[in-house]
Parts: C-alpha cells; structure tokens; sequence
C-alpha cells in the first residue's frame, strides 16, 4: 500500500499516536481547513446530491458566536411538545436544523450500485486526525473500484490513495482511539462518522460526512467492494439480477395478461398500490413520468424494467437497505443464519433457532424463490420491521408478569374522575358512554356522583348541567356488564353520595340485586397490617365512601361530606366557608363500605398513629401538591400502608388535566383523570397502564414499597441502592407523517422534526429533539442519537412526539408514550397515536433502542454496561451516620464489603469496554457481537482459527495457535482480563453478598426499638428523625447493593454462556477435535448448572 492514510488504531488508553511526516506535510498545506471554519469550505459538486452543506451537519459548527448559539437555541425551543418543568434538565444550545437529504426530488439509494456510482462521483468528507484536527477533502472511487483516493495533497497522486485490498474494517460511528481522544469529538455527530481500518496493523483513516445518510453510502459502498475484493467485480451484481428484480419480473408478468412485456400505466399504478398501500397515487404517477422523460419517451405505456425501477425507488428505504446490507454480510438478502444472528446479537431475542428464522422468512418473505430458498430480501424484511414481531412495546409486558399478591397499597390503580363525563366539568351533560370508555380502558377506580332523582329513582348527573341524569340503575348494570371485561382485578366505585336517606336505601338495594356476589363487603380484619391483594380481590366491586361508627348500634347518622363539586361553587361564591359540610348516612349504605373508608387528612402524624389500613384519604390537587414539596418522605412512607386518592383542581373547569407523574413519584395509588380531555397528561396516563397486561395495576418500585427504605419524591441524583440506567435511542426515520389537523398555511407540505421526552423523578425528567426535516412525510430521513441517564428505570416513561415545524406554531402530529421498563431493544417501529389516543395506521417511527448501565442487571436482553469507571474516580455508594452507637457499629462493618461489591462490578465492566473499544464497537454492543468482530479477524480465508476455544475450570479462554501480530495480542489480552474480573466476581460475590445481607439483617434486629435507642443517647425531635431516615437510608442502600451485586453474578454467568455459543458458531473450536467440541458442551452445561444452582440458593 503506497501510503498509511490515517493513525494507527492502538491498545486503550495507550495515547494519541503522532501523525507520521507525510501526513503533516499533506496537513499543513494552505488549503487545510479545521471544522471551526466548516462556512468557508470548498465548494465542490458531488455526482448526486445528497449531501447537505457542511453546517448543517448533525452536530452543528464547532466554536459558535456565543450569542448566535442562544438565539439559536431560544430558537429551538419546541413550543407544542414540551411538558417537562424544570429547565435545569433542558439541554441548551440545540440548534433548530433542517436536513436537506432524503429529498423527495433525489435518487434514492437502492442497491450497492447506487452506493459505488455516487462513490465514484465523490463527495467532501472531513479527515479526523489525532491531534484534535479536521481536514476537508474530497474523496473518490476509483472507476476500476480498486482504490480510494483523496484531495487536495501535496503528496503524489499515487500516494493519495488507499487500495481497497488493504481495508479490513469498516466501521460506523466514533469507534476508534482517534475520535475517543479528538477534542473535538463530541461536537462530530455520532451517526456521521465512520473509519476505513487498513494495513496489518490496523490503522484507522478517520471521516466525518456531511449527513448520515452519506456516511451509510460510503459505509455499505465500502463493505460491499471489501467483501468482493478476493471475486472479479463487473458491478457485481447488476439491479437487474437480483432476487428482487426476479420476484418483480414475475409479479408483472402476471399482471400482463397480453404477454406484450408492456402495459398501461393505470394498470401499473394499481399494481404498485397493492404492493405497497402507503403510497399514493399521485406519486407513483409523477415517478412514471421522471422515468419516461429521462428516456424520452413520450407514450404512457410502462415496460417491465421502467416498472421494476419505479417500484425500487419508490418502495425502497434506505436506511433498512443499508441495515440490510450490514447484517447481511453485503449481500442485498438475508439468509436464515443472518437473521438468526441479528435478531440474537441485535434484536435481544433469546432461544432463537434456524427453523424459526426460516419460518419468520416463510411468512414475511414475497418472492416464491425467497420462500423456497430460505432468504429475506428486502421487501420481505421491511414488511417483517413493521410487523407486530419487532413492535417496540415487549410482548412480555401484554401479560401480567407482576406479583399480584402484594397489598393493594403497593400498586398504581388506573383511577378516572368524573367517569359519567365526556365534556367539560362545568357544562358537560352525564353520559353512559364515560363508563364504558373508562372500563373499556381497564380503569380500576371510577366515580359515581349520586343525586335524589324523580319517583324515588337515583339518578347520576353533572350538578352544574342537570339537563340530561342518568339513572343510577341503568349505570349500575352497565357497571356490572363491563366491570372485568378488561381486567379481572378489583374495581373501585368512589361514590359520591348527595342523596336523601330514603334514596340511599334504593341505591343500596340495586347494587345487591345487580352486582350480588360482586360485591366486597366483608369486614376488614383487624389482626391485619395490610390491605388485602388485588389477586385475593379478583372478580371484586369495592365500595368507596363514608362509613357510620361502627360502635354506635344507629340506622343512620351524620358524616361530613367530601364534595369536590362543590368545591368550585364554595370557592367561587363570596361568602366562603371552610366548614365542614355534614351530611345524613343510613346504615345499609354504611355497611356496603368495606375497605375503603373514606376519611379527611389532618397531618401525617396523626395517621401514622390512629389511621386503620382500610382507612384513605382524597387529596385535592393543590393539597397533594404542598404536601408532596413540603413532606416527599413522609408521603411515600404513608403511602406504604394507606390508599391515597388525588383528584383535579375544582379550578379546572376545562376539565384539564394534573400531570400524574407528579404524584406517582409520592406512591400516591390512585391518581383520578378526566379521561375525555385528551394531550400529553392523558398519554402519560394512557402509556403508563400499557404495562403489566393492561390490568390496571402496576406494582410500585421496591424502595417505595419496602417496610425501610429511603426514597424522596424530590430527589436530584441517584436513588440509594438503585443502578442508574443509560438510554441510547437512535431516531432513524419516519413513515407516512399525515398533515396536522387544522393546519392550512403551508398546504400539504410538513416539515417534521421528532422530541424525545423523559418523565420519571425529577432527575430523570429531560427532553432532546431532533433536526427539522424540510418537506417530507413520506419517509423523513433524521438519523440522530442520544442518551439519556435515567435513576429510577421503574418510574420512568419514554414519550416520542412527531411536530411540524412552523414558525407561526409547531403543529402536534403524533406521539406514543412508553414505560422503560416495557422497551425491547434493536430496531423498533413505533405506531404513533393520534391527538385523541387513536392509533394511525401506517404511520410510524423507525428507531433503535439500546438500554446500558455502569452495574448490570436489568433485562437479561437488554444489555448492559455503558461507562467505563476508573477506579481513583469511582463513586461509592456510602452510608450515613445514626448518631446511635450501637446501630453505628453494625453498619460499619459493612464499609469494606460494599467497597469490594463495588469494585467487582465496575472492574468487569470496565474490563468488558476495553474489550468493545479494540473491537470497534460501541459500548451498546453485546458480547457476541464481539465475538463475532474478533473471529473475521482471527479466522482466516480458509476457515482455519488463528485462535481456539479453551474451556478451563468453565470458563471460555482463548488460546493463539502460533504467532499472532501485536493487534490481535492486545484484543486477547483485554479479552482474557474480562474473563479473570468475571471470574473474580462469579467465584466471591457469594461470599460477599452474604457480608452484605448479614449486616443488614442486623440492623433490621434494632428496627423496632429506634426510637427507644434515640431517646437513651439523648435525641429528639428533628434529631431522631434524623436518625431514623439515615438508619432507613442505610438499609435501603444494603439491600440495593446486595441485589445489584446479584444481579452482577448473574449477568456474567450469562455472558460466559453467550461467549462460548459464540466461539463455538463462530468456529473458533475448529483446531480441536470432536472430543474438544464435546468437552466444550460440558462446559457450558455446567455454566447452566451453576446458573441456575445459583438461582435456587443464597443469590
């Protein structure tokens, strides 16, 4: 090779690596231009323009005008999405940016062709060197497709060059020493970088393109002419022999019925429409009409190869053929071992077979030769992307996967307010149709306000609109009707009571008739702590409201009243009153009241001490609010045992919504929304009871259900014993965005830009967005990443919504909300809902998800691992003082063992990046994914391993056979550092975690007897408090350890049985024989002994 065109790429943490001298004498010629110049860049004409001007790129012009940037970012401020608070979350400076590629007027990229004829053409890309400068330079394809060259240079012609035959890797993204120790890297967008790794010792020449989309052409271009280097290339594979073309020859040829090879173009158009019902017809005809003009031709009569163009164009995504192309292997099908491969390393899927893949082909692939043979092309696999199969809710979670034994204070209940609403508060008349919505939508908690009808009949009604009541029977069989038709779990029925005595006596004769054994009216016990669990409650009405003393011997009595509605004539008229109201109760109703008694807040002392757990309080909005700013702690630990209900503002008059996130965060179960005003409160709402098989029940986290523990609503940072995760979401593209209801001033064009929100704890909640994409609903091409740190996965939401950009106000397209927790990772379409809550069809976000974090555990397919942590700057998690001396001493002893816990995880984790980083591979790569990366490297072209699989004491070695260059020698040296630290972690965190759990046990003796320990060492007061909250901080912080700690074990035992199936599909056991391939077996037989010896054990 005539020159080495970039650094070397060395071990980690090994320093930059000096630019050689021919280098330098190319860089400091005057023509050089570094990124914080990108204005004034050479204007150079690429063959097809796809490329956007340099200062549009994803990241934005490095060293802005410091005012310019927050104008900008003033700017970008995204006006109809946004619903998170707190601005210290926000992230400043984002520019509002157009992208002008993927334009609806360009060629779009369909095959390796497409990507070597614009190669060929050449296009301006930015030189990254290690000593933190950028280059432009124009590249080019050689027209014989041997070498790659580059200008301006001083150099010779023939040393500007790379020879296709040196590149060993490509790859996408910033995964070399270069961009990690470039001080400018973080300001190159992640989705526009790629590397060119060449030469024995693998060196990298580092490029930024211009947009996303160029950077995948040079990638797929590039990998397409490596993998073929060794075959002779006649561009290869024209478009005209691939399956597609075949598949497409017949399709026409069937609808061909003269067999002239020709047909009319109406014809053509209703056969494109059926292939792809997204399209329309206004388009087709307008491709048919580019195609015939660039002939020439004149007559509207289409031939085969005008029809298969036509279809290729308009039906082809780039992004999902570039995917296709990198899974593939640079080929433009996946065969069943491809798909087998991405959807283990890619998609998380577990227990995937070969059958399975070609059944999935079976089903999803169009041609009949697909079908036959076994391969996906690309057709078949967009239409498998958009199936229900790669949907990103996890079909797990359509399935009741919590413990349902829990008391029934441990669980958010879907709760509605004013359920026989459809309308607004103030004016909305009653409708039957509020309660089969709600119950319709698993709602768990509904309202019914009660008033004295005519002829002795309770009727329900809007007291503000009394023009059209509902009678309470009628309601009640509807009730009765739909009560479990979503979900088998007990229903609330808040009952508002405005009736007269004899009235109430009617109410309570039809609920017996109607409902009968439906009917939860045993007496709660009181031996018990707890509510009873919504398992125990299946198939059970329970009856909320006002109960008479039940050690009075009376028929009916007075109880005060709790009438939100009117609340708003009170506060509206001037001779308010904060009186109770008091009301007459008779003793049937009372009876029928079991479990939800309904009692008024004092302060949370008194119920801390005189409060039964059958007894709950209502909060009105603003009440819940003070209270949830002032007492956070207080109200989760009070929400452990009593149900909380929240209801609206009495200023709502609207009927808008509270943001339910607000008091989720406090524990508060029932959180009641007006389900007929639809936006971002009711999508939380909406996304958030997806979970958990849509039951209406979702169990709390541990630390907000746990006896001790520590948690505040308020918290800034990370929560005590809980593993931050880090959220990686790529938005890659969208399809068929329709115009913005209402929208008019722009006709039927949109310009779509894509927020991402996170809701959760307050340090959790942020928001990101992505460029504007100018002029394009049909596929809008937005190919950016970010990530997102979030410290309580289990309360936290992902809501992506689609706007159009548009300076008079961003128009609401779509959205979807999202738990984490409910996310499947790899590459996801997204069904975006309407503003009311109604799916769209067809219409849908492509994007990949990857979720990492610095501790492990999580899902077993989610991967883990994101930072790599040194150990001077490592943060542990550390215990607080008591000021009890004995208690004191007891969590002293476990300092050491956390320390260790600590350092166990992060040293295999770090270990594991190392590993990533000289495999290329970002850090959301899976190990097998690695794996796969080494063995291209470490088997040779006649499949010979240069390395082999050694199993000792079970776990996967790799052992060189012969000499290995200093490259590889470093990548297994990192690698059999991963395996000790994995070793080291699965062999002591037994021992350990025993350390761990007996300190906690300890302390826990002492639970019961804190306030008489405080009194003896002389505390009071606001010092006992404190006390007790640290000794609640400690424990919480042992029990999270010990679990993370176990959850650490775990995940490196399953990464010890993903390594070896590796190797062994892989072939990098084929220097031993069949008796080595078996002992191997055994190996990771007793991996899964151990694995799930371990399950049933201590851990």
């Amino acid at each position: 090779m005539a020159e080495a065109a970039g650094s070397r790429e060395p071990p980690v943490a090994a320093g930059r690596a000096p630019p050689d001298a021919a280098h330098r004498a190319e860089e400091e010629q005057p023509e050089a231009a570094s990124l914080d110049a990108a204005g004034r860049r050479r204007e150079r004409r690429s063959g097809v323009s796809a490329v956007g001007p340099a200062e549009r790129f994803p990241g934005g012009t490095l060293a802005p005008d410091p005012d310019a940037c927050l104008l900008e970012a003033a700017k970008a401020t995204p006006r109809r999405s946004s619903i998170i608070k707190d601005p210290s979350n926000q992230k400043c400076g984002r520019k509002k940016t157009v992208s002008f590629s993927s334009m609806p007027s360009e060629k779009k990229i369909s095959s390796a062709s497409d990507c070597i004829s614009f190669m060929q053409a050449g296009c301006e890309l930015k030189k990254v060197r290690p000593n933190s400068r950028i280059y432009n330079r124009f590249f080019t394809l050689d027209p014989d497709l041997q070498a790659l060259r580059w200008e301006p240079s001083k150099k010779d012609l023939e040393k500007a060059k790379l020879d296709i035959s040196a590149i060993k890797e490509i790859r996408l993204g910033k995964n070399t020493e270069t961009f990690r120790n470039n001080g400018l890297a973080d300001q190159i967008s992640e989705d526009c970088a790629l590397s060119v790794i060449h030469g024995e010792n693998y060196e990298s020449l580092d490029l930024v393109a211009n947009s996303a989309d160029v950077a995948n052409i040079w990638v797929s271009g590039l990998r397409y002419l490596v993998s073929r280097s060794k075959q002779p290339l006649d561009l290869m594979e024209s478009s005209h022999n691939t399956p597609r073309f075949a598949w497409l020859k017949t399709v026409f040829e069937a609808a061909d019925v003269d067999g002239n090879g020709i047909m009319l173009e109406d014809t053509s158009v209703e056969l494109i429409k059926k292939l792809n019902p997204t399209l329309k017809e206004s388009k087709i005809r307008l491709k048919f009409k580019e195609i015939q003009k660039s002939k020439e031709k004149l007559t509207t009569r289409v031939t085969k190869e005008e029809f298969c163009e036509a279809f290729s164009e308009l039906c082809t995504r780039p992004e999902v053929y570039f995917l296709l192309v990198q899974i593939s292997k640079n080929k433009e099908y996946l065969d069943a071992n491809d798909l087998m491969l991405f959807l283990e390393a890619e998609q998380g899927v577990t227990h995937i077979t070969e059958e399975m893949c070609l059944d999935i082909i079976r089903r999803y692939e169009l041609s009949q030769e697909g079908r036959l043979k076994g391969f996906l092309a690309i057709d078949g696999f967009t239409q498998y992307l958009l199936s229900p199969e790669c949907d990103i809710f996890d079909p797990e979670h359509k399935k009741i996967v919590q413990d349902m034994t829990q008391p029934l204070s441990h669980y958010y209940i879907n709760a509605s307010h004013n359920t026989y609403l459809i309308e607004d508060q103030l004016r909305g008349p009653a409708d039957i149709n509020g309660y089969v919505r709600a119950l319709k939508m698993s709602c768990r908690s509904i309202e019914l306000d009660v008033c004295d009808g005519p002829d002795n009949e309770p009727i329900i009604c809007n007291r503000n609109n009394m023009t059209s009541p509902l009678a309470f029977r009628n309601v009640i069989e509807v009730i009765n009707k739909l009560a479990f038709f979503a979900s088998e779990y007990p229903l609330i029925l808040c009952l508002g009571n405005h009736c007269s005595v004899q009235q109430q006596k009617v109410m309570v004769q039809h609920m017996k008739r109607i409902f009968g054994s439906k009917l939860y009216t045993e007496a709660p016990l009181s031996s018990e702590v707890y509510l009873p669990s919504p398992e125990k409650l299946k198939m059970k009405i329970i009856v909320k409201g006002k109960k008479l003393p039940c050690d009075q011997d009376i028929l009916e009595g007075e109880v005060t009243d709790e009438d939100e509605e009117a609340e708003i004539s009170r506060r509206l008229s001037e001779d308010f009153s904060r009186e109770p109201k008091l009301i007459w109760l008779c003793r049937e109703l009372s009876d029928l009241v079991s479990l939800c008694k309904s009692v008024q807040y004092k302060d949370f002392e008194t119920s801390m001490k005189s409060q039964n757990y059958w007894e709950m309080c209502s909060f009105s909005e603003a009440e819940a609010s003070r209270i949830a700013n002032e007492y956070p702690e207080d109200f989760v630990n009070y929400n452990k045992k009593f149900l909380s209900r929240v209801y609206p503002s009495a200023m709502r008059i609207d009927s808008s919504n509270l943001n339910p996130q607000d008091f989720w965060n406090c524990g508060c179960q029932i959180v009641a929304m007006n389900y007929q005003t639809p936006g971002p409160m009711m999508d939380l709402h909406t996304g958030w009871f997806l979970q958990n098989g849509g039951c209406g029940y979702v169990l709390r986290p541990s630390v907000m259900r746990d006896e001790v523990s520590y948690f505040s609503a308020n918290t800034k940072g990370i929560v005590p014993g809980v593993s931050p995760q880090v959220l990686h979401v790529k938005i890659i593209s969208g399809q068929n965005f329709p115009k913005p209801k209402g929208a008019c001033a722009k006709g039927d064009v949109i310009d779509p830009y894509v927020c991402i929100e996170i809701h959760g704890i307050p340090a959790d909640c942020t928001e990101q967005r992505t460029k504007t994409v100018q002029q394009n609903s049909d596929n809008p091409i937005f190919d950016e990443s970010f990530e997102f740190q979030i410290n309580l996965p289990e309360l936290a939401m992902i809501r992506f919504v689609v706007l159009d950009d548009d300076y008079i106000g961003d128009e609401f397209i779509g959205q979807y909300t999202i738990p984490l927790e409910c996310l499947q990772p790899g590459y996801r379409h997204i069904p975006l809902r309407s503003f009311v809550g109604d799916i769209m069809e067809h219409v849908t976000l492509f994007v990949h998800i990857a979720i990492t974090n610095r501790s492990g555990g999580g899902k077993a397919q989610k991967r883990s691992l994101s930072v790599r942590i040194g150990k001077k700057a490592r943060e542990y998690t550390m215990l607080r003082n008591t000021g009890l001396k004995t208690i004191d001493d007891i969590f002293k002893l476990a300092v050491h063992p956390l320390r260790e816990a600590t350092d166990m995880r992060e040293n295999m984790q770090n270990a594991m990046v190392s590993v990533k980083e000289l495999c290329g591979l970002p850090p959301i790569a899976s190990l097998k994914q690695c794996i796969l990366t080494l063995s291209s490297r470490l088997v040779s072209g006649d499949n010979t391993p240069s390395v082999t699989l050694c199993m000792k004491d079970a776990f996967p070695y790799l052992e060189p056979l012969g000499t290995m260059p200093d490259v590889q020698k470093k990548v297994l040296a990192a690698y059999d550092l991963m395996i000790q630290e994995s070793r080291v972690l699965i062999e002591t965190a037994d021992i350990t975690h025993d350390k761990i759990v007996q300190c906690q046990k300890a302390g826990m003796e002492f639970h019961e007897e804190l306030h008489n320990l405080g009194t003896k060492e002389g505390l009071k007061g606001r010092k006992l408090s404190k006390a007790i909250e640290s000794f609640a901080w400690n424990i919480t912080v042992l029990k999270g350890q010990g679990d993370l700690l176990k959850n650490a074990k775990s995940e490196a035992l399953e990464n010890m049985k993903q390594i070896q199936l590796a190797c062994l599909s892989c072939g990098l056991s084929k220097a031993g024989s069949g008796q080595a391939d078996a002992k191997a077996k055994r190996c990771l037989e007793a991996i899964q002994e151990k694995e799930s010896g371990d399950e049933n054990g201590r851990l």
